[in-house]
């Protein structure tokens, strides 16, 4: 039996435990590393220029978002399609659908590039820069814009490999990616004392290495799917196919852009430029706890996605559960940690400013107070992307970012300040939680009548 049969062969008969073992390592891996890309350029920024430079990278962050989210929406959504192609033995659909996921991205990064471009500095002050920060901010996003294709083709596209059973390969396309940001990083800001433009140019030649790995799999031996020039052509039907599950998670992250910008503006509002510094700092330590939990959403993903496709529901049912289980505990320690060393965490961005401390220290215990629910919010709102019922999965997501935070956001501040602004995503999590949880319920009993 050749290995991409076997890879077939895994997701179908394997033990449940083990696959998803053997599917979250390489995973965690590649998205923890795949995290330093900012946390790195926050670290460097925040200690090797200062705490107002820090401050303007972290303004950029809804637009870096934004950019991400148009990645997700064709790398997500093609990623669930192969796999539920995969699980039906149609492998040459599954080909078209990374054919036309290629061709996306090209046409989707040219349109983000031009227009950032053209809007960028509305943009920047949209989303909180203000004077002290702008010229860092500016500088940043410069590079970044001229990077988009390269993002957005290396992460969509590994996202691909992931789901296509090579989840080895993907971790190992983000070790080299992140490694060669972490390397170049130092290098370019202290050593050549470039600064802030610096770390754009180590993240850009990152970006850079990742599309050309990613390429040279899908055009090689080891690739379960091969990427092949007749499939390039435009299909609207396939195109459609992979927006319609990309949208959940593509309504997440712009949500979550939007929410980061107004969370800047009533940040400068109520706390100053420090504050917005303080959140760039918050992020770094809810990514990694984020994308933890993502990382065990991706190794679920192409065994939900498989075996539903292939009508084998107690396996769906089985994965669910695990996931469920392990997510909680991912945000419980997270949780836990942040609540007991806040200052550590602090000071790994910025020694020297005693006010970023004291109100990076404050935001952080206040914002991640009600962590122990998200890990359950997100497996489950994956659960529902992963089976093709991607308006649930919006939903939720939206309820989250949106529905509720948003208001929260702007009505808090007005009563408490600066606490209000902190206090407005914990308040959205218990909410939202409980509301994933109704649909969630709703869902298991009719898997359940299934198996």
């Amino acid at each position: 039996m050749d290995k991409n049969h076997k890879n077939v062969e895994e997701l179908e008969f394997k033990d449940i435990r083990k696959l998803l073992w053997k599917y979250f390592l390489p995973a965690f891996a590649g998205v923890i590393i795949n995290s330093l890309y900012n946390i790195v350029d926050r670290i460097f920024i925040g200690q090797g220029v200062g705490a107002y430079a820090l401050s303007g990278l972290s303004a950029v962050f809804p637009i870096m978002l934004i950019v991400m989210a148009f990645g997700m929406l064709v790398g997500i959504g093609a990623g669930v399609r192969v796999s539920i192609n995969m699980g039906k033995k149609d492998f040459l659909r599954a080909e078209k659908v990374l054919g036309n996921a290629f061709s996306l991205i090209i046409i989707i990064s040219i349109l983000i590039t031009v227009l950032g471009f053209a809007i960028k500095v509305p943009l920047l002050k949209l989303f909180g820069v203000g004077e002290d920060t702008f010229t860092y901010a500016n500088d940043y996003l410069n590079i970044i814009l001229f990077s988009t294709m390269f993002g957005m083709m290396g992460f969509s596209l590994n996202n691909v490999i992931r789901s296509e059973g090579n989840a080895r390969i993907a971790m190992l396309s983000m070790i080299i990616s992140a490694g060669t940001n972490i390397i170049l990083d130092p290098l370019f800001i202290f050593v050549l004392n470039m600064g802030v433009k610096g770390a754009a140019w180590a993240t850009m030649i990152s970006q850079l290495l990742l599309c050309i790995w990613v390429l040279r799999h899908f055009t090689g031996k080891k690739a379960v799917i091969v990427l092949k020039t007749p499939n390039l052509k435009p299909d609207l039907k396939i195109i459609m196919y992979i927006l319609t599950i990309g949208f959940a998670p593509f309504s997440m992250q712009i949500a979550f852009s939007l929410v980061q910008g107004t969370y800047n503006t009533q940040l400068i509002e109520y706390g100053g430029d420090l504050a917005v510094g303080a959140m760039g700092i918050i992020l770094s330590v809810v990514m990694i706890i984020f994308m933890s939990i993502i990382a065990l959403n991706m190794a679920s993903q192409p065994i939900i996605g498989f075996n539903y496709g292939n009508k084998n529901f107690k396996r769906v049912k089985d994965t669910l559960v695990v996931c469920l289980r392990a997510g909680t505990y991912i945000s419980l320690g997270g949780f836990a940690i942040v609540q007991l060393f806040p200052e550590t965490i602090v000071r790994l961005f910025n020694k020297e400013s005693e006010e970023l401390l004291k109100i990076g220290v404050e935001g952080l215990r206040y914002f991640m107070a009600a962590w122990v629910l998200v890990g359950f919010q997100i497996v489950a709102s994956s659960y529902f992307q992963a089976i093709g019922k991607a308006g649930i999965a919006a939903f939720l997501s939206l309820l989250r970012q949106v529905l509720i935070l948003i208001p929260a956001l702007f009505i808090l501040p007005l009563h408490i300040g600066l606490t209000g602004v902190w206090l407005a995503g914990p308040i959205s999590d218990t909410v939202a939680a409980f509301v994933c949880a109704v649909f969630l319920i709703r869902e298991y009993r009719k898997l359940i009548l299934k198996v």
